[in-house]
C-alpha cells in the first residue's frame, strides 16, 4: 500500500510539475555569455556578449584573432565574443566581433538582416550588420553612428528605418541608416534629461513601443510620453506609476507591448504593461551592501485611452532584471532576474528561479501562475528569446567583471537552457494545430491588408470559436528588455472544413506598417490557447 501510494504520488508531483512547464539544458557551454540574443528567420539565433573582458571559452577558427591596441584588457585576443546557435541541431559556432559590442542595441531590418548599434569603447559608433546565411559573419562600419550608444534602445520604423534613442550621458535620438539630409543629424530629446536621476539614472535602456497610430511610447524611470518622432514633439504625457519608484535600468524592470487585437476596427487600442523593477535609492543603497527588495508590482495602462491611468497588479514576488517573453497565445512569460538589489555588477542577491505567467484577459486579482523553477541563477546579464516551436531559449549571466567561475556569489553562466511552456506537454497534442500551408519552409511573402488563407490539421474536435492566428515579431533583447517585440492577433474571417481533420482559416494581415513595420515574422494558428508551430513570414508594402 505505501509503495503503491508513492507510486501515485510521484506521478501526481510530475503531472504538476509538466502542467507548470518544463526545462531542458541544452548546452552545457557555449563558450561566451549570451548577454544579447536575436532570433532569425533561418531559425538561429544571434548571440554576443563584450570584448572587453577577457578571453572566452570558446577558440576562433582559423588562427583568427582580434588585435586591437585600445582594448583595456586583451590586446591580442583569439577567442570568439559571439556565437550563431542553429536551433535544429543543438549546435553553435563561433563569429568574429571586431569592436566592443558590450550593452549595445539592435533590430532587425525588412530584409532579414540584424543591424546592431553602439556598445562601448572603440565600439560606440559603431554600426555592424549580421546576414543571415550558412557562412555569414559580423560585418562593421565605422562611424555609423553620430554619437556614442551605450545602454540605447532600437525600434523599427514604418519606413524600414530604425531609431536610436538615448544611452548614457545621451539625451537624444538618431536614425539608421541615414540619408544625406540627415546624415549628421542628432535630434534632442529633453525627457530623457527629466527622466534621469542623478547617480542613479534610471532610464537607460527606455521601453519604446510603435503605438498604433504611429508614434512612439517612451517609458523612462516611471513615467512616459507619446513622441511624434518626425516632428520631434511631445503628443502626450502619461501619469507617473503610481508609487514613483523607477522601472528601467538600473533599477531593470521589464516592458512589453500586450497583443494588438481587432485589427479591422475603426479605433484601435493598444496596452502596455511594465512589471518589476527596484525601489527608488536601491541602486545607491547596494553600493554600501543593502540589497533592497525587488518591487513586485505592475502597471498596466491602455496608451489609445483619452485619459489614460495606470492600473496596479501584484506579481507573486518581487523580481528584478526580469524578462518579459510574449507567447504566441498571447500571454506573457516573466522569467530570469533577482527577487533583491538591481541591475549591476554584484549588485543583486536572491535569483528567482520561477517564472511567472500572465494572462491578460484574465480576471483582475488571477492573471498571475508561477511555473516550474530553473536550477540555475539568471542574474545581471540573462536574455530569453521564444522560438518558432513554442519554447523560450534562456541563457546568459554575468553578474561579474570579467568572466568569473568561482569565488563569487554568482558564477558567469555559460549553459543554455529551453523552457517548455505548459501548452507543449503531450496531453495537448490532441487541440494542438498543425500549419500544412503555406508550407512551413516557404517563408510566404505577405502584404498589407491581405486575404491571407492557412490550412491546418487539428486530432480532436474543433472548437470553432477558439481559433486564432497570431502573428509575432520576434525581437532583440538585452538588459531585461525585448526591444521591436510585438504580437498581432488576427481573427478569422472564415474558417471551414476541408478534409478530415483538416480545416482552412482566412485572416486578414495587418492593414499598413505601423501596425506590423516591414520584415519577418512568425505566424502561429492557435486552438484553445495551444498554439502550433510557427511559419515565417515576411510582410512589405
Amino acid at each position: 500500500m505505501t509503495t503503491l501510494y508513492l507510486f501515485l504520488l510521484l506521478i501526481l508531483l510530475a503531472s504538476a510539475e509538466s502542467a507548470n512547464g518544463q526545462w531542458q539544458l541544452l548546452q552545457k557551454s557555449i563558450g561566451i555569455v549570451a548577454m544579447h540574443m536575436q532570433l532569425m528567420h533561418n531559425d538561429r539565433v544571434v548571440i554576443y556578449d563584450r570584448t572587453d573582458f577577457g578571453l572566452s571559452n570558446l577558440t576562433l577558427p582559423d588562427g583568427r584573432c582580434r588585435h586591437d591596441p585600445n582594448e583595456r584588457i586583451v590586446k591580442t585576443d583569439c577567442t570568439a565574443h559571439s556565437v550563431e546557435y542553429d536551433v535544429a541541431s543543438n549546435t553553435f559556432r563561433p563569429l568574429f566581433v571586431q569592436t566592443d559590442v558590450w550593452c549595445s542595441s539592435g533590430s532587425v531590418v525588412p530584409n532579414g538582416s540584424l543591424v546592431q548599434t553602439g556598445g562601448y569603447n572603440d565600439g560606440q559608433t559603431t554600426a555592424r550588420i549580421f546576414n543571415p546565411c550558412p557562412n555569414c559573419d559580423w560585418q562593421e562600419i565605422n562611424g555609423s553612428l553620430v554619437v556614442q550608444r551605450w545602454y540605447s534602445t532600437n525600434h523599427i520604423l514604418p519606413d524600414g528605418r530604425q531609431i536610436v534613442i538615448g544611452g548614457r550621458r545621451q539625451f537624444n535620438y538618431e536614425f539608421v541608416p541615414k540619408n544625406e539630409a540627415t546624415a549628421k543629424n542628432v535630434y534632442n530629446l529633453p525627457f530623457l534629461v527629466q527622466t534621469n536621476d542623478p547617480g542613479e539614472e534610471n532610464n537607460l535602456y527606455p521601453f519604446v513601443f510603435l503605438n498604433v497610430d504611429g508614434n512612439l511610447f517612451i517609458f523612462a524611470n516611471n513615467r512616459a510620453i507619446l513622441f511624434n518622432y518626425n516632428n520631434n514633439s511631445v503628443v502626450r504625457t502619461y501619469p507617473s506609476i503610481p508609487g514613483g519608484d523607477p522601472r528601467c535600468y538600473p533599477s531593470t524592470g521589464s516592458a512589453v507591448l500586450l497583443p494588438l487585437r481587432n485589427l479591422q476596427a475603426p479605433s484601435l487600442e493598444a496596452e502596455v504593461l511594465v512589471c518589476g523593477g527596484a525601489p527608488t535609492g536601491s541602486y545607491r543603497k547596494v553600493i554600501h551592501g543593502e540589497f533592497i527588495g525587488a518591487l513586485k508590482t505592475c502597471a498596466r495602462i491602455k496608451i489609445t485611452d483619452p485619459n489614460p491611468q495606470w492600473a496596479m497588479e501584484t506579481m507573486p514576488s518581487g523580481r528584478t532584471m526580469g524578462d518579459m517573453i510574449i507567447l504566441p497565445n498571447g500571454n506573457v512569460l516573466i522569467i530570469n532576474g533577482a527577487a533583491a538589489g538591481t541591475g549591476g555588477w554584484e549588485t543583486a542577491r536572491n535569483p528567482v528561479l520561477s517564472p511567472f505567467l500572465y494572462k491578460p484577459n484574465g480576471p483582475v486579482g488571477s492573471r498571475f501562475g508561477l511555473q516550474s523553477p530553473s536550477s540555475i541563477p539568471r542574474m545581471y546579464h540573462s536574455t530569453a528569446v521564444l522560438l518558432r516551436d513554442g519554447r523560450v531559449l534562456v541563457g546568459g549571466s554575468n553578474p561579474n567583471v570579467y568572466y568569473k567561475f568561482t569565488n563569487v556569489s554568482f558564477p558567469t553562466e555559460l549553459r543554455m537552457e529551453a523552457f517548455s511552456p505548459s501548452y507543449l506537454e503531450p496531453g495537448f497534442s490532441n487541440v494542438r494545430p498543425t500549419i500544412v500551408s503555406p508550407a512551413p519552409q516557404s517563408q510566404t511573402q505577405i502584404k498589407y491588408a491581405q486575404r491571407l488563407k492557412l490550412q491546418f490539421k487539428v486530432a480532436a474536435a474543433l472548437d470553432k470559436k477558439s481559433v486564432l492566428v497570431t502573428m509575432l515579431a520576434p525581437p532583440f533583447n538585452t538588459h531585461s528588455f525585448s526591444m521591436n517585440q510585438r504580437l498581432l492577433v488576427l481573427e478569422p474571417n472564415n474558417l471551414s472544413n476541408i478534409g478530415v481533420s483538416r480545416y482552412e482559416v482566412e485572416v486578414t494581415t495587418p492593414g499598413s506598417a505601423i501596425l506590423a513595420p516591414p520584415g519577418f515574422y512568425i505566424l502561429f494558428v492557435v486552438h484553445q490557447e495551444i498554439p502550433s508551430q510557427g511559419i515565417w513570414v515576411q510582410i512589405s508594402s
